[in-house]
């Protein structure tokens, strides 16, 4: 167990599990370049990534292309897909506990500010948070390291060693390497251990409530 005082959540994979909406609305992109999909589990390795680089990365789309891709996305995701989406068990509890602690909560999320902001009203969880870190609309800020610093800046956070990042996959890893802080990998979400402890961890862990023994004790 390590103090933390400013403590950074991812938001899919690690808040809530997003599986229904966002592979329903890949689903939906694909389906305009004529690209079906037999099983809607085939697309959880687009949940934690930036989307445009998953179009890219797995369907060969030129950058054109992704970005279509991503428009058709959103054309579901925003109406729809946003709200096909559940919080792990056990996640506000956490979330409680650690505000009476004074802890700073920061969710640090490659999804467009405004759609985290959206879902964490739905869920009646923004009271929590103290600040929401995360892409634009218009792709800026999509890499997680980007995020990360987004975050420290606009909250003028400048000792790296009371930080930490929690998510579910390689890319919350790789961006708290990359910025210098550290970092948890959770197995409840979408990633696993052996990408996390090639991404270079601090530290694994494996439910929420190994999550909240490892943050609170």
């Amino acid at each position: 167990m390590k103090d933390y005082k400013y403590i950074l959540f991812d938001l899919d994979g690690t808040i809530s599990d997003p599986k229904i909406g966002i592979t329903k609305s890949v689903a939906f992109a694909l389906n305009h370049f004529q690209i079906e999909t037999e099983k809607l589990s085939s697309l959880c390795k687009f949940i934690g990534p930036p989307l445009k680089d998953s179009f890219i990365e797995h369907y060969g789309f030129s950058n054109k292309d992704a970005d279509l891709a991503v428009a058709k996305y959103r054309e579901y995701y925003a109406v729809r897909g946003i709200y096909e989406n559940t919080i792990y068990t056990g996640i506000e509890e956490l979330l409680q506990k650690l505000n009476t602690r004074h802890k700073v909560l920061i969710v640090a999320t490659s999804k467009p500010i405004v759609y985290a902001t959206k879902i964490l009203e739905h869920f009646q969880l923004l009271q929590y948070f103290d600040f929401v870190s995360g892409s634009e609309l218009n792709g800026e800020r999509t890499k997680k390291s980007e995020v990360i610093e987004y975050a420290l800046k606009q909250n003028n956070i400048d000792d790296l060693s009371s930080v930490v990042m929690i998510g579910d996959r390689e890319h919350d890893i790789n961006g708290a390497v990359k910025v210098g802080i550290d970092s948890i990998g959770i197995l409840y979400g979408y990633g696993n251990k052996d990408e996390f402890e090639r991404a270079g961890a601090s530290f694994i862990v494996g439910s929420v409530k190994d999550l909240e023994y490892f943050l609170i004790g």
